[in-house]
Order: structure tokens, then C-alpha cells, then sequence
């Protein structure tokens, strides 16, 4: 009896003496975490230095995942949230929900100015609507060229609710073409097969020859040149230009893995992990890594113009752009 006790007592501190990993809950979109997406790989990668566990969680698309983290406030489990754009960061700053990153000024290699002391940029992209030069030898190169195309002209859309290419694409109409939006949205409309909650769903149904246009962006067909030795996917080049996101991560406030948040943060910005997005996430990459960019990525097109709206602007062009939307494809 007495000899169970001190096996029971000695078993229970060695079992205090032995501290848990801590775990690292990330909040990301559903294409970051696929077998072919970057979390994996960045995953295996942080691991191997932090003695954590990262439990990344998915939340739809883009767009989504503020909307989950407003609906639990506080009490969200999450430390860092790797997935909003800077179409969402003026909304996503005024949730007072994100803590500063603490890494100072970061210099990056983006075509325009993005991110501040809170919303770090880890990758970007132009969006762009992508065809199959098998199927399709004459692609429209504006939108109104679009809007020309026979009714059975079809493309894919996401919607700007859940997703940021659906609310990219919103803003691409809106700082192309203003006052005139509606009017393109109302020609665009007939032309448009379906509206997918996320990017994944719409590619996807792309790939299957459903549409002959999808919305993704200008660096999607690297995935096919490199992955599948396949030229015949490009992205259609617009002359009003061309709509510019950038990704961003941050820090949740509430997290109980601050320390730990931080280093993640920083760490996804290091060589090891810009490394991994350009062939995982199809993205540019915020730091070109020092082996540069695959390649490839050579044979992208390049917009000549690239339009994009400060944070501010594009949170107070959401809703009307949105209403222009609703209305149009509600017809």
C-alpha cells in the first residue's frame, strides 16, 4: 500500500517535470492548408525550431476568417491569423482585436507601399481572369471586351463576402471604372456561370472546362508550368489594369502565445518560408528569397498598370461596391 503511494506520488512529479509543447493556433483559408499549400511545409519548418505545435485552422476563404474572429471576440482560441488582405485591414484594425507584431520596419519587396506595425505582408499578387489558350485563342482584354462576348461566354466569380479575389475583384471594377460600375457589372452579369464561396471551388470548376474564364490571378499558371509542364493556362491582361492584393498576417491581442506569435510572425517572413510560397500558394513572395524566384515565373505576364486603394479607401468603397454587385447579379 505504502510502496503504491510513493510510485503513485514520484509518477505524478515526473509527470510536473515534463511540460507540454506549447501549441500555436493559426487561423488561415482552406487553399493555404491543402497537401499542395504552403502550411505543411511552413509548418514542418517552424516545428523544427520552436518545440511547438502549430494547429492551423481553417475558416473558408479569405474574407472569412475577420468575419469569424469579430463573431468570437476575445474568447477566439486563435494566435495568429495569416490570410487578410489590405483591402480588409482598415476593418481589421478597427476590431481592435490585433496586436502590434513587434518586428520594426520590415523592408520588402512589394510594388507599392502595404502593412504597418500590426498587419504584416507575407506574400501579393495581381489579380487576373485565367483561360486555356487550347480552348480559347482570342481572350477579351478589357472588361468591356468581356461584356462583348456572346451570351454563352461564361466565367467564374467568388463571392466578395467570404472571399478576398471576389472582393478584389469589386474594387478592380470600382477604381477602373468609378461612377461607370455599375454599368459594367450590369453587362458583366449575364456572363457570369456562378458565384463560389472561395477561390478554391472556382478553379476547380475551371479546371473541370465548366467556364472559360476564372478569377484568380496573373501568377496562377506558374502553378502549371512548373508543376505540370503546361503552358496552355494564362492569365488574360486587362488595359484598365489591374487590381493588386497583398496577404497579411498578425497577432491576435487575446493570445495567451504572445512570445510565441511573434516568432512565428517573423519567421514567416524569413528566407526558409518566403522560399516555400512562390510554388505552394502561387504568390509572390514579400522578400525575394536568396535563390530568387523559381523558375518560371519568368514566362508570367506582367500588368503595365496596377491599381489598388489605400485600406481606408477600400473599406469605405465596400458597401456601395457591394450593393452595385448585389444588384446587378440579383437581375
Amino acid at each position: 500500500m505504502r510502496l503504491g503511494l510513493i510510485a503513485a506520488v514520484f509518477a505524478g512529479f515526473l509527470g510536473q517535470g515534463v511540460a507540454a509543447a506549447p501549441v500555436l493556433t493559426v487561423y488561415t483559408y482552406d487553399s493555404f492548408v491543402s497537401e499542395w499549400g504552403p502550411g505543411p511545409k511552413i509548418k514542418a519548418l517552424f516545428e523544427a525550431e520552436c518545440g511547438c505545435t502549430v494547429d492551423f485552422v481553417t475558416a473558408g476563404d479569405g474574407a472569412s476568417l475577420l468575419g469569424r474572429l469579430r463573431l468570437e471576440g476575445t474568447r477566439s482560441p486563435a494566435d495568429v491569423v495569416v490570410g487578410l488582405d489590405n483591402n480588409l485591414i482598415d476593418a481589421a484594425r478597427e476590431s481592435g482585436l490585433f496586436a502590434p507584431h513587434g518586428l520594426g520596419h520590415v523592408a520588402l519587396d512589394l510594388p507599392v507601399e502595404a502593412g504597418d506595425d500590426t498587419f504584416l505582408p507575407f506574400d501579393w499578387g495581381y489579380f487576373a481572369f485565367v483561360y486555356d489558350r487550347t480552348k480559347l485563342s482570342d481572350p477579351p482584354d478589357s472588361f468591356p471586351a468581356l461584356i462583348d462576348r456572346p451570351a454563352s461566354f461564361k466565367v467564374i466569380l467568388q463571392d466578395p463576402r467570404s472571399s478576398t479575389p471576389g472582393l478584389g475583384l469589386l474594387l478592380w471594377v470600382k477604381a477602373a471604372y468609378g461612377d461607370r460600375a455599375p454599368e459594367i457589372w450590369k453587362g458583366l452579369a449575364p456572363h457570369v456561370l456562378t458565384v463560389t464561396p472561395g477561390w478554391s471551388e472556382a478553379y476547380g470548376m475551371f479546371l473541370k472546362g465548366e467556364a472559360d474564364m476564372v478569377l484568380s490571378y496573373t501568377t496562377s499558371p506558374a502553378y502549371h508550368i512548373i508543376e505540370e509542364q503546361d503552358d496552355t493556362k494564362a492569365a488574360a491582361m486587362f488595359a484598365e489594369g489591374h487590381y493588386l492584393q497583398v496577404e497579411v498576417a498578425a497577432r491576435l491581442a487575446s493570445s495567451q502565445e504572445q512570445e510565441l506569435a511573434g516568432r512565428f510572425l517573423s519567421f514567416l517572413l524569413s528566407d526558409a518560408a518566403q522560399a516555400v510560397l512562390p510554388t505552394t500558394n502561387w504568390m509572390y513572395p514579400a522578400i525575394i528569397p536568396a535563390g530568387g524566384l523559381p523558375a518560371g515565373f519568368e514566362k508570367l505576364s506582367i500588368p503595365e498598370r496596377a491599381l489598388i486603394f489605400t485600406p481606408e479607401e477600400a473599406r469605405s468603397i465596400r458597401d456601395a461596391a457591394l450593393d452595385e454587385w448585389l444588384g446587378a447579379l440579383s437581375r
